[in-house]
């Protein structure tokens, strides 16, 4: 016979090697469902490290679920049930603080804390947009607003993408266009409003030049980080593969700058919208702009306020639509992937 060896301790005694092996089978049940009538004659599993499974007293969860330490880890459907209700649980929220944003400005005038002839109620700022719905000239307004912010967002986008994969591409080009980029990059939009007018007059072109001014630089400074996020042994084996530089930019380039210029097109969106309505109001230019301004001026505060309404509501749909876009293109990246489960 073979003799123990004294360094893994004393030999158990018959009981104790009883109650390990049967311990051992409980859990070997657990994680296989089976009943004890269920295993053969002399059945005997290995023997496994008890101290590091679940209890065999605990509900029958399997203990891959559990871990190695006896913890519960969750499962691909719970973990999707999770994220679900935190989804949720967020929209709600997001609920509950816009109407408590509108019962505070509901409040405000019915209270005397501003003069209600200045800032109606809410209640009947909303009930002055769904009557403002079926109004042309309302559309006409909205359709004014989404030309200029649609134009402004195409001209800026195709530029800066094309320019950004080309600059950054380009260690030489991206050390000598740094210094211009960071001087031209800070100047507000609204600053060029003096030269739009004088050089564009009251047209969309004005509108135009604000526009993509301001959504120019979002994108391209957000294309410049996406390229230089490129990993330098991708491209080395791109190269010893035999890949051009257009293989290499369609490859290699642009699946790792895409997360950025998806970011970029969306922050765009939103500047895009505001500096619309900002040349609408500021310039003068057709839309809803100058239809807050034309408000304003003739006293028609409850007319105003309706509009600002419908400039939010534009705003939010505008977020939500790039959202979803960008999650249909990046469905194959692990931030929109998290998102999802």
């Amino acid at each position: 016979m073979t003799e123990r060896d004294p360094s893994r301790g004393p030999a158990p005694s018959d009981d104790e090697a009883v109650t390990r092996q049967r311990q051992t089978q409980d859990l070997h049940r657990l994680e296989t469902g089976r009943a004890p009538e269920d295993f053969p004659a002399g059945y005997r599993v290995a023997g496994l490290d008890t101290s590091t499974r679940p209890d065999p007293g605990a509900p029958a969860v399997s203990v891959a679920q559990r871990g190695a330490t006896g913890r519960r880890t969750s499962t691909g459907r719970a973990r999707a049930v999770r994220q679900r209700r935190r989804t949720w649980a967020n929209r709600l929220l997001g609920l509950v603080g816009i109407l408590l944003f509108l019962g505070i400005w509901e409040l405000l005038p019915l209270l005397g804390v501003v003069d209600g002839r200045f800032m109606p109620p809410a209640s009947e700022a909303i009930a002055d947009l769904f009557t403002k719905f079926g109004d042309p000239v309302f559309w006409v307004a909205v359709w004014d607003t989404m030309v200029a912010w649609f134009l402004g967002m195409l001209i800026a986008v195709v530029s800066a993408a094309v320019l950004g994969f080309i600059i950054g591409s380009s260690p030489f080009l991206r050390k000598f266009t740094n210094s211009t980029i960071e001087f031209l990059r800070p100047v507000p939009s609204v600053a060029l409003i003096p030269l739009a007018v004088l050089v564009f007059g009251v047209g969309i072109e004005s509108a135009l030049l604000l526009i993509v001014y301001a959504c120019f630089w979002q994108v391209l400074i957000q294309v410049l980080y996406g390229v230089a996020d490129v990993d330098v042994v991708a491209m080395d084996t791109a190269k010893s593969y035999g890949m051009g530089r257009l293989a290499r930019v369609r490859y290699v380039v642009f699946p790792t700058a895409l997360p950025y210029l998806m970011t970029g097109i969306r922050l765009a969106a939103a500047v895009a919208l505001i500096l619309a309505i900002t040349a609408q109001l500021i310039i003068g230019t057709p839309g809803l702009g100058a239809e807050i301004a034309r408000a304003q001026s003739g006293g028609a505060y409850m007319s105003m306020y309706s509009l600002v309404l419908a400039t939010g509501m534009l705003g939010v749909i505008v977020n939500i639509v790039f959202r979803a876009i960008e999650r249909q293109i990046l469905s194959w990246h692990t931030s929109i992937r998290s998102e999802v489960k």
